[in-house]
């Protein structure tokens, strides 16, 4: 049984239990649901958002999940010809042979509520306690007293704004190099269509944040897979892969990669610049882990596109990582005419991004407590790191840890060679820990299991120390 029909079979049973149960009734946790039915952590969140669709459950943060309030039932109909017709239209032969695919279960699980009796290791945001809420807050209530902030921003993003990541990203560029997108992710997604056609590969690094591969396969494209070492994509692969591939598109992540913590020196950035150039093909650089780095980093790299006269890169910088995951405001930069084919997708995807989201942003980084935000959260960041470390080396061994990145927020923990990542992941929400199995960020299978552990996610550094403690048990061989 594949993934999607565990997750309909496991929301099926538990909707019939549900349904017959009064409004009110806690619904059982994830961890109870994974080790009753012994399914992955994945395939419980699934099911429980499609009864969530449904209107049959709700969550109440820090209290769990509830059946609703009893509503009238919709009249019966019968919705089984779709899954004929998208089968269908998943088969139609097209000109390149290639389809689109819209299947991220490693990105709708980054994004699954673990419930209050889990620790979470497995977000990507910031808990509430890192982010700058008053901040944050002054910045929303000043940008709607903004007259301008209730009209039609231009379509390329508010000026002022453009402006701001002009200079933040830097590197000379200017107002007109810079496009204000609803977030990483969809920056990512509308360069993949604006650069790439159907069938096109695309080289990207292996491991690689799982969005990477979900925004590719979404755009039709073939995903060549180049692997890395502790300096990052390895250049020797690229142009081995540019050359019997003709890709035209690269994808990398410069700083603190996710998931294996990987910085790029200037020499490698150099030299993927160059042999990008010479075979004629786009660098999208994915710069998400720009602003955390930690108080003990050092001077980082500049970005890809600070020194690309040429307009080999394509710049893509974000802020949800360091503010919150609501405030999807991010920036694509380039040199040259792909600005305007960059401008065109980002019209047909969204239209602008809000005017309120872009004043919000624009009222935040403007103010002079922003520096003093972003100071905190390296010494936060610093702290939780040196904690989880000082877990895994203590808990995994000295070896489970191949870069220990001063940035980012999260490890690439090596699990031993009997263990299967998502076995390893599953056993350990069993236990109340919710990690992402090392499988989630490879395009092909790998032969060395990992997970990747955040530790921005957790309420505190002590609560990250004990949930990789409480691993130990499940290192043991059987």
């Amino acid at each position: 049984m594949n993934h999607d029909s565990s997750s309909h079979v496991l929301a099926s049973v538990l909707a019939t239990e549900i349904e017959s149960q009064p409004a009110g009734t806690r619904i059982a946790t994830h961890r109870e649901l994974v080790r009753r039915f012994g399914v992955s952590a994945t395939t419980v969140s699934e099911a429980l958002a499609h009864l969530a669709g449904r209107g049959l459950i709700a969550s109440r943060p820090g209290a769990g999940t509830y059946r609703t309030e009893t509503r009238p039932m919709p009249r019966p109909g019968d919705t089984s010809w779709q899954e004929a017709a998208l089968e269908l239209t998943n088969n139609i032969d097209s000109a390149t042979g290639t389809t689109r695919r819209y299947k991220a279960p490693a990105l709708l699980g980054a994004l699954a509520s673990p419930g209050p009796d889990v620790v979470d290791l497995n977000g990507g945001y910031l808990h509430p306690g890192l982010q700058p809420l008053t901040h944050l807050s002054t910045a929303f209530s000043r940008a709607a007293r903004r007259p301008e902030a209730w009209n039609r921003p231009p379509a390329g993003g508010v000026p002022e704004l453009r402006d701001w990541f002009a200079a933040d990203i830097g590197g000379g560029l200017g107002r007109h190099d810079i496009l204000v997108c609803g977030g990483g992710q969809s920056a990512l997604a509308t360069a993949l269509r604006a650069l790439g056609q159907p069938g096109d590969p695309v080289v990207i690094e292996s491991p690689t944040y799982p969005g990477t591969m979900a925004a590719a396969h979404a755009a039709g494209l073939r995903t060549i897979p180049v692997p890395l070492d502790v300096e990052g994509l390895r250049t020797d692969y690229l142009d081995d892969a540019l050359t019997r591939t003709r890709a035209r598109i690269v994808i990398v992540q410069p700083l603190f990669q996710n998931p294996s913590g990987a910085s790029l020196p200037v020499q490698r950035q150099q030299a993927i610049r160059e042999i990008a150039r010479r075979h004629g093909a786009f660098v999208i650089e994915d710069d998400f882990a720009r602003h955390m780095g930690h108080a003990d980093a050092g001077p980082t790299p500049p970005p890809l596109i600070a020194d690309d006269p040429d307009g080999t890169v394509v710049h893509i910088r974000s802020l949800t990582k360091v503010a919150s995951p609501n405030l999807r405001v991010g920036a694509l930069a380039a040199r040259g005419p792909v600005m305007a084919r960059l401008r065109s997708a980002h019209v047909v995807d969204t239209m602008f991004v809000p005017a309120p989201l872009q004043y919000t942003v624009l009222e935040l980084v403007t103010a002079p407590a922003w520096r003093r935000s972003l100071a905190a959260l390296a010494t936060a960041l610093e702290h939780r790191r040196k904690v989880a470390v000082g877990a895994v080396t203590a808990t995994f061994g000295p070896d489970a840890l191949t870069v220990r990145p001063r940035g980012g927020y999260h490890l690439w923990v090596s699990l031993p060679g009997h263990l299967d990542g998502a076995e390893f992941a599953a056993a350990a929400l069993v236990s109340g820990v919710a990690l992402t199995p090392g499988d989630h960020y490879y395009p092909v299978d790998s032969s060395t299991p990992h997970f990747r552990l955040s530790y921005v996610g957790a309420p505190s550094a002590a609560d990250v120390d004990d949930a990789v403690r409480r691993l130990a048990p499940l290192l043991a061989e059987r």
